[in-house]
């Protein structure tokens, strides 16, 4: 804006001067009006007495623009603006910012040349007063800091906003942590955020933690109570023959033989009862260590099944095989041959004067599918439901005799369900009874079927 109203300056002041070089002599008062009336759009009516009015410099068609003339020896002969100004340069073709009575503004000066003779008669000055564009630029400025004043508290507001509305998640989820800190025991969640993102991912695993080390420490309280729980009988079985033993039995050999016979077998129950409560627990850790895991189903099959043919020659081992080639089942292969061996050995316990088990292996198009069936003394179906559960025997004389705990079938049922798998039973009383399992296979295996 300021380089065209300086341009219109120019072009004013160069039209100025071109009417001025008209004159054939120095250039004067009265030389200097005849010839600036002729200067278009100039009143016709000019007259000495108006030679200081802004008339002129509105004529001129520039406001802020003021003409001064000065002859030969510098002195002024006519002005249009309300001050005088001196004759700053002989010759300042580029305008050249100064300022004049505080007013700043940019100074062009030309030499007037007489058309006619081709001397100097004079000097033309012109000031173009750029205060109020200064006074614009000024309140645009104020305006902008007002407006970036603005824009920072509006912003500021804005984000404080923001910031309180996306850390209200994380200040939930502390407060959770704080309230667990407190209380261990408790069961309280992080309250998942309605907005599906990263802070909901966030609070989703944190839940997913929380679950998992509760899971944990259920785990161990319930490994610490049955491990207090089931040692008691054979710790006080130990103790009463020691105490007999020390108060007389010691002399007798056939107590003190009876004696060491009931204490090396109840602490040999001892060692099952551990491991096989440590076996139980880790079924329940498969998704840590074991979640990648895959074993060779009808290789492990026939390894166990003639290792039972070869361990109990008594009994009729038969087997169905349905499978067409190797299947490769999702699960660590040890917890396979643990299942398998497991509901074998059931059957082996449990069966009469029958002395057969018949073993079946087949798949579909998602699993692997295996029966094992005895043909013992069943279950009645008020407890086969129950057969499951930890430490539960139908007959706990009888499944003593036998050697067992309780826990067997309850590691089965925790590892098929740690690898996504399913067991189930049918039986009959008297008539024996059928496992049934079905195993997840391995995506490969699915693909190619």
């Amino acid at each position: 804006m300021i380089e065209r109203e300086q341009q219109d300056a120019e072009q004013t002041t160069y039209e100025a001067v071109s009417h001025l070089a008209d004159a054939n002599q120095q250039l004067d008062k009265e030389t200097s009006y005849k010839n600036l009336v002729e200067f278009p759009d100039i009143n016709q009516d000019l007259t000495e007495e108006n030679e200081d009015s802004a008339t002129v410099v509105s004529e001129l068609g520039q406001p802020n623009l003021s003409l001064y003339v000065y002859d030969l020896q510098e002195n002024l002969v006519f002005r249009t603006g309300e001050q005088e100004l001196a004759l700053r340069s002989q010759e300042a073709k580029e305008p050249t910012i100064i300022t004049n009575e505080e007013k700043p503004g940019f100074l062009l000066i030309q030499p007037v040349y007489s058309k006619e003779t081709r001397e100097k008669i004079g000097y033309a000055q012109a000031f173009y007063e750029l205060s109020s564009f200064y006074n614009i630029r000024n309140r645009l400025l104020m305006t902008l800091i007002v407006l970036e004043v603005l824009f920072l508290l509006v912003s500021s507001a804005l984000g404080y906003l923001l910031s309180a509305h996306l850390l209200k998640p994380l200040k939930t989820l502390r407060n959770t942590m704080e309230s667990i800190q407190k209380d261990p025991q408790s069961t309280i969640h992080a309250p998942e955020p309605k907005s599906q993102d990263e802070l909901a991912d966030l609070s989703d695993i944190f839940n997913n933690m929380l679950d998992r080390m509760r899971s944990y420490t259920e785990q161990q309280e319930q490994f610490v109570e049955d491990v207090s729980h089931e040692l008691r009988t054979p710790v006080a079985v130990i103790e009463g023959h020691l105490n007999m033993l020390k108060r007389w039995g010691k002399d007798d050999p056939e107590i003190l033989e009876e004696s060491i016979d009931a204490s090396v077998q109840e602490i040999s129950r001892m060692k099952t009862l551990v491991q096989e409560m440590l076996d139980l627990s880790r079924a329940e850790q498969v998704d840590i260590y074991y979640k990648n895991e895959t074993a060779p189903a009808r290789e492990i099959v026939y390894q166990v099944f003639n290792n039972f043919k070869m361990l109990y020659p008594e009994f009729r081992f038969t087997i169905d095989d349905d499978l067409q080639e190797e299947k490769t089942v999702q699960i660590y292969r040890d917890h396979f041959e643990q299942i398998l061996i497991i509901i074998m050995d059931n059957a082996i316990k449990y069966s009469t004067e029958r002395k057969e088990v018949h073993l079946s292996i087949s798949s579909n198009q998602q699993e692997l599918e295996l029966a094992i069936q005895d043909f013992g003394e069943g279950i009645t179906q008020e407890n086969i439901n129950k057969i499951f559960h930890r430490f539960y025997r139908v007959d706990k004389a009888r499944a003593r005799t036998k050697g067992g705990n309780g826990l067997g079938l309850s590691i089965v049922k925790k590892l098929l369900d740690s690898y996504k798998g399913q067991i189930m039973a049918e039986s009959s009383l008297g008539q024996g009874t059928i496992f049934r399992v079905s195993l997840p296979l391995v995506q490969d295996d699915i693909s190619q079927k």
